[in-house]
């Protein structure tokens, strides 16, 4: 399993943080996404033998989220 930690925009509200938990758990190979509602910061654990970190990063822009630089 490896970690990655992204911040997303608009993950500091409720309806957008249930969107975003919904994707990334729908996902194969997503063990867990824990999501701070303060600064919008997504840790996620991912088998990256089922699934890259591109394409969890891809997923979430194609739900209209953005993914801020750190």
């Amino acid at each position: 399993m490896e970690d990655i930690t992204f911040f997303i925009k608009e993950a500091v509200s409720e309806q957008p943080i249930q969107t975003l938990e919904t994707i990334l758990m729908g996902m194969e190979g997503i063990e867990r996404a824990l999501v701070d509602i303060e600064d919008g910061e997504v840790k996620i654990t991912f088998d990256a033998s089922q699934i890259a970190q591109e394409q969890i990063q891809n997923r979430i822009r194609q739900h209209g989220l953005h993914i801020l630089e750190q």
